[in-house]
C-alpha cells in the first residue's frame, strides 16, 4: 500500500499540481486538500481516488501555481480617486490638514487592493485538473507495483526458508523416539527392585509418543504454505487480507509443533520458523 505519485498540468497562465501519498492501513483512509476552485469536484475526485487505491491511509492534494504577473491583485483606481476627493473636502470643510503621503494612505482604504472577482470552474480546467489525477494515480500505482514486486520477493525467500526448516525437523524427528524409549527404561532401571510389565511399558510408550507425534501439524504447515504461494499469484482485490489470514493459520502449526517439540534441536528449529513468520507477517501489512 505504500506509494507516491505526484503530477504538473499546465493549463493557460496556471499549474495544476497533484500529489497523492499512501501508507499502511486496513481500509482506505482518505484525507484531502484541495484548492477552492475544485472543491466542488470532492465528491467526484474521491470516487476517482477509492475506486485506483482501494486501501492505505492515502493523503491528496490538489493546488494551483499562478503566474504572479497575471495573479497581482488589481488596484482599484476609481475607488482611489473617490476616496482622494472625499479627504479633500472633509480636510476643507473642517481645517484638518491633508495626508502628506497620499499613496500610504489611499491604498490603506477599505477595498481599494482587494479582489472581489470569484473564479469559477469551467469544463476545460476540470479536464486539466482531471488529467493531472489520473497521471498521479498512475505513478503511485506503479510505485506500488514495484514495492509489490519486491515484498513478493521477499515472502517467497521466507516461504522458501520455512519450508526448508521444516524439513530439516524430519531426522531428530525419527531420532527422538528410541531416546524417549531408552530414557524411560533407564529410569525405571535405576529404582532398585521395581519390576515392569514390557507390554505395558511399550503401550504407554506408543500412548505418549502418539501425543508428541507432529505428523499432521508438518501436514498442516506444508498445505498452508503451498496456499500462501499459490495466493500471490491470485490478482483482485483483498489478496493482503488473504494472505494475513493464511499466516495465522501458520503460526498455529509452528505453535504446536513447538510445544509437542521435546527435543532441544527440534524447539531452536521453531524458534527460527517463528522467526520466519513474524518477517511475513510484519510485511503482509502492506499488502494490498
Amino acid at each position: 500500500m505504500t506509494g507516491y505519485g505526484k503530477a504538473v498540468v499546465t493549463y493557460k497562465e496556471k499549474k495544476i499540481n497533484v500529489e497523492i501519498k499512501s501508507l499502511n492501513s486496513k481500509a482506505l483512509d482518505l484525507s484531502t486538500r484541495i484548492a477552492p476552485i475544485y472543491r466542488e469536484k470532492e465528491m467526484e475526485i474521491r470516487r476517482t481516488i477509492s475506486k485506483a487505491l482501494i486501501r492505505g491511509k492515502v493523503d491528496f492534494a490538489i493546488w494551483v501555481e499562478k503566474d504572479t504577473a497575471v495573479d497581482a491583485t488589481p488596484i482599484n483606481g476609481a475607488l482611489i480617486d473617490n476616496y482622494y476627493r472625499q479627504i479633500k473636502d472633509i480636510a476643507a470643510k473642517t481645517g484638518i490638514p491633508e495626508p502628506k503621503d497620499w499613496f500610504y494612505t489611499l491604498l490603506r482604504m477599505p477595498d481599494v487592493t482587494t479582489k472581489t472577482d470569484t473564479e469559477e470552474l469551467d469544463d476545460e480546467e476540470w479536464q486539466a485538473a482531471q488529467k493531472a489525477i489520473d497521471e498521479a494515480l498512475k505513478h503511485i500505482i506503479e510505485f506500488r507495483t514495484q514495492e509489490g514486486a519486491a515484498l513478493e520477493k521477499k515472502f517467497n525467500e521466507k516461504v522458501d526458508n520455512i519450508e526448508a526448516l521444516l524439513h530439516s525437523i524430519e531426522p531428530y524427528e525419527k531420532s527422538r523416539v528410541p531416546k524417549i524409549k531408552e530414557q524411560i527404561i533407564k529410569g525405571l532401571e535405576q529404582i532398585p527392585e521395581v519390576e515392569y510389565d514390557k507390554n505395558r511399558l511399550e503401550q504407554e510408550l506408543i500412548y505418549y509418543i502418539e501425543k508428541l507425534d507432529i505428523s499432521e501439524e508438518k501436514q498442516r504447515l506444508a498445505n498452508h504454505l503451498k496456499y500462501f504461494r499459490e495466493t500471490m499469484k491470485e490478482t483482485g482485490h483483498g489478496v493482503g487480507k488473504k494472505l494475513g489470514f493464511i499466516a495465522q493459520e501458520m503460526g498455529r502449526e509452528i505453535n504446536t509443533t513447538g510445544s509437542k517439540s521435546n527435543n532441544a534441536e527440534m524447539q531452536n528449529i521453531v524458534v527460527k520458523m517463528k522467526d520466519e513468520l513474524e518477517q511475513i507477517k510484519e510485511q503482509v501489512l502492506n499488502a494490498l
